[in-house]
């Protein structure tokens, strides 16, 4: 097994692996292959009873037409996740290129992060970011438990195409 030189994983960011050496070689190494897939990024918001909450997450995927459902994939040790879950409902707001700032704020693990951040009401009460190129905003069916993440599937209440400029994009570990 050998990896990118450069490769690290993320200070702060934690990563439930056995605590020896090998371990977090074969975790780097993981990520270092998964990176090569190109996502598109969306921010995950919702209103929970504390306010609006939201997060950056590259594992969308829409999962069925008939009904229309979508799925997410939270790691279980986000903070954000446990507050949308309560809500009972999300909204998926697909980012645009250029929107890399704000895809890093939503990352973040900071206070606030919907301060000074233009938004709208979706059908659920979830926020709308301004500049998303699309909203799909959803009730939360069910959700699977899937190794220290969870998989988040929700039946599409509500969607539209916002913009027709191009999408942001991470592959490699950074924006594109």
């Amino acid at each position: 097994m050998h990896g990118h030189p450069d490769f690290e994983l993320r200070p702060g960011e934690p990563v439930d692996v056995a605590d020896s050496v090998a371990a977090r070689v074969r975790a780097r190494y993981f990520r270092e292959v998964m990176g090569e897939f190109a996502t598109g990024v969306v921010i995950v918001t919702a209103q929970a009873s504390e306010g609006p909450v939201g997060m950056t997450c590259q594992t969308f995927s829409s999962v069925s037409l008939d009904p229309p459902l979508v799925s997410f994939i939270p790691a279980r040790t986000s903070r954000s996740w446990p507050l949308m879950r309560a809500a009972g409902h999300f909204c998926v707001n697909v980012l645009a290129a250029g929107q890399e700032e704000l895809a890093t704020v939503f990352a973040s693990k900071g206070a606030d992060k919907f301060a000074g951040i233009e938004w709208r009401t979706a059908e659920s009460g979830a926020p709308v970011l301004a500049g998303a190129l699309a909203y799909i905003d959803c009730t939360l069916e069910v959700v699977h438990p899937a190794g220290d993440h969870d998989i988040a599937i929700g039946l599409v209440r509500a969607l539209s195409s916002c913009s027709d400029a191009e999408p942001l994009l991470y592959h490699r570990g950074a924006f594109r």
